[in-house]
C-alpha cells in the first residue's frame, strides 16, 4: 500500500494552511507552520497565479486531508460523476465516508496516522466483524467499536481524552466510554469540516 513517508509538515507549508496532520501537536507552538510560514524548498520566490495553479492546489490540499493519493482520488472523483446530484459535493461525502476519517472524526485516535494503523492492524470493528481497510466506506447504521489488547484500548483512550471537547457532527454517534461509535446517517456537505471548494476540483479533474 502507498503511502506518505515524508515531513507532512512540508505539506501544511505548501498549502499555506494547517492541515491537521498531526493532530494534536498542530495546536501546540511545535507545529512546523507556525515555525516556518512559508512554502519548503530552496526556491521559494513568489510565482505567477494562474487558474490551473489554484484549482491544482486545491485538489492536492484535498488529498493531503484526507490522505489519499492520485489514483485512489481518481477513482473517489469517477465515482462521484457517476452518482446522483452535484459532483464536487458527491465527491467530499466519499471522503467523509472514509472508514479511517470516521475513527479520527469519533475521537479514537490522535491523528489520522494512528487511526490507519489501528483499522490496518485489525483493531477496529464494524458490526462486529474485523474490519482492516482504511478505504472502506461506512454506511448508514454501521456499528464501530475498538478491540484488542490493554495497550490498543489505552491508546485509544488517551486519544478520546484529547479530544475531548470536539465537536461531533450530526451524522456520527459516539459513545467514548465504551470506544464505540455509529454512523447515524450518511454525510451532506454541511457536514464536511474542511475549508475546500469543491468546485476548483471538478474543473480539474473534468479536463
Amino acid at each position: 500500500m502507498a503511502r506518505l513517508t515524508g515531513s507532512v509538515c512540508k505539506l501544511c507549508r505548501r498549502e499555506g494552511m494547517k492541515l491537521f496532520l498531526k493532530g494534536q501537536r498542530c495546536f501546540s507552538e511545535k507545529c512546523g507552520i507556525n515555525r516556518r510560514d512559508y512554502p519548503p524548498g530552496m526556491h521559494t520566490r513568489p510565482r505567477k497565479t494562474t487558474d490551473y495553479c489554484v484549482q491544482l492546489r486545491e485538489k492536492q490540499k484535498a488529498k493531503r486531508i484526507y490522505g489519499v493519493l492520485e489514483r485512489q482520488f481518481r477513482k473517489y472523483f469517477t465515482e462521484a460523476v457517476r452518482q446522483k446530484g452535484n459532483t464536487g459535493e458527491n465527491l467530499l461525502v466519499l471522503l467523509e465516508r472514509r472508514f479511517d476519517n470516521v475513527i479520527l472524526t469519533l475521537g479514537l485516535a490522535k491523528s489520522r496516522f494512528d487511526a490507519r494503523q489501528m483499522i490496518a492492524h485489525g483493531h477496529v470493528q464494524v458490526n462486529g466483524r474485523r474490519c482492516s481497510v482504511p478505504s472502506y466506506l461506512v454506511r448508514s447504521g454501521d456499528e464501530i467499536q475498538v478491540v484488542g489488547k490493554e495497550k490498543i484500548t489505552k491508546k485509544a483512550t488517551e486519544a478520546v481524552e484529547g479530544n475531548k471537547g470536539q465537536a461531533m457532527p450530526a451524522w456520527l454517534d459516539a459513545n467514548p466510554a465504551d470506544l464505540r461509535g455509529k454512523v447515524v446517517q450518511l454525510p451532506l456537505r454541511t457536514d464536511v469540516p474542511h475549508p475546500i471548494d469543491e468546485q476548483l476540483i471538478v474543473e480539474l479533474c473534468s479536463r
